[in-house]
């Protein structure tokens, strides 16, 4: 009940981090939070799928990259996101989607290697893109993210899970900046809707 209590007033925390730094100009139909001062990512290395090092800055080339942290095992959140977040990518059109990428960061890294990676991403879509390290790592790749990984629940393999912490999936522009990000609760509907908004932005 307790850990409970604390994730639910850790994701108000975050809500109201995020409010305060929307743009709260009436973006009228834009269902996600758009950042006033966005998030920078840090050029830190992790490793893909394919075993090669990948950073959100060096690596994210397309105008827009949906990054959200999570782990394979995780029961109720991951899933959920990632599965609105691949059907909001099936709704948009193939131009649109070409401009698109889509990745998980595990955090839980000593049960996701890149095969267990490879094949969880591989069921929600196969563009997918998944990374992982150590853990100390990925805690500094999500902190100027504002994803606070070590503050989750510690699992027994020794990861996270964020719970009710940072269960946000981000959006970087081109130059690696979080410009915009949406909770837990964001269908796909308003996943495709909100893409297609950021796509057409100046």
């Amino acid at each position: 009940m307790r850990d409970r209590l604390r994730a639910t007033l850790a994701l108000v925390v975050v809500g109201l981090l995020a409010a305060a730094c929307s743009t709260g100009g009436g973006d009228k139909g834009f269902t996600g939070t758009r950042l006033e001062t966005p998030y920078q990512a840090a050029d830190i290395a992790l490793t893909d799928t394919s075993g090669l090092p990948f950073s959100l800055v060096e690596d994210t080339d397309k105008p827009l990259t949906l990054v959200f942290f999570g782990y394979t095992h995780c029961p109720d959140f991951c899933p959920l996101v990632l599965n609105n977040i691949a059907a909001g990518i099936n709704m948009l059109d193939d131009d649109e989607s070409a401009k698109v990428d889509v990745v998980l960061v595990t955090t839980d890294p000593t049960r996701d290697d890149e095969k267990a990676m490879r094949a969880y991403l591989d069921g929600y879509n196969k563009s997918f893109i998944g990374l992982t390290g150590d853990l100390d790592t990925v805690i500094e790749v999500g902190e100027p993210l504002h994803v606070y990984v070590n503050d989750g629940k510690k699992l027994p393999s020794g990861g996270y899970d964020l719970g009710g912490h940072s269960t946000f999936t981000l959006g970087l522009d081109d130059s690696a900046e979080a410009v915009a990000l949406w909770n837990q609760e964001t269908s796909a509907k308003e996943f495709a809707a909100d893409i297609r908004t950021l796509l057409t932005d100046d």
